[in-house]
């Protein structure tokens, strides 16, 4: 283990984090949850906003596949998504909604798009297994980027797509 240059809690705590936030917007599962925490301790992601009726730490589920890094990344419950998207701005956040739409930009066009030269604080919201990221809060984002696909299934789990999305703006 000490051959992979592993963390402590302390020094994953004291690391300088990379500036994005991830919003879960009304997510049901804890397994999608915890996995999603577990990407952003292994991208060293500034922290996770859990809203609506997301489930929270700590819970046995979310730790089965969080394996330890509910411990490490912080993390903020919000009533409703609109708050954590309202807070983020305040905080100079840009925030995007990770969802097909009209409007929407490709990941890949979005990234040769965007020029974060002035290192600004990226939020990426992932929505309900089911109905998405909710139309409300889309209204309220600074823009919309779509995961490109082209087979049948046209989604993706929310902790395959926020691991995609993360690790693009990481690497």
């Amino acid at each position: 283990m000490d051959e992979l240059g592993r963390k402590s809690v302390e020094d994953f705590k004291m690391a300088n984090k990379k500036p994005i936030m991830v919003v879960l917007d009304n997510i049901r599962s804890m397994h999608n949850v915890g996995s999603v925490f577990r990407t952003a301790d292994g991208f060293l992601i500034d922290g996770i906003c859990l809203c609506g009726f997301t489930p929270q730490p700590p819970h046995r589920d979310i730790h089965k596949t969080a394996l330890g890094a509910t411990e490490t990344v912080d993390w903020l419950h919000y009533e409703n998504t609109i708050s954590a998207v309202e807070a983020l701005k305040q905080k100079g956040f840009k925030v995007y909604a990770i969802e097909q739409t009209e409007g929407s930009i490709s990941l890949e066009k979005f990234k040769q798009l965007y020029s974060n030269a002035n290192n600004e604080p990226l939020a990426f919201i992932f929505g309900n297994e089911v109905d998405g990221v909710e139309e409300a809060v889309i209204e309220a984002c600074d823009g919309v980027i779509e995961i490109p696909q082209w087979g049948m299934k046209h989604s993706l789990n929310i902790s395959v797509a926020a691991a995609i999305v993360l690790w693009e703006f990481v690497r």
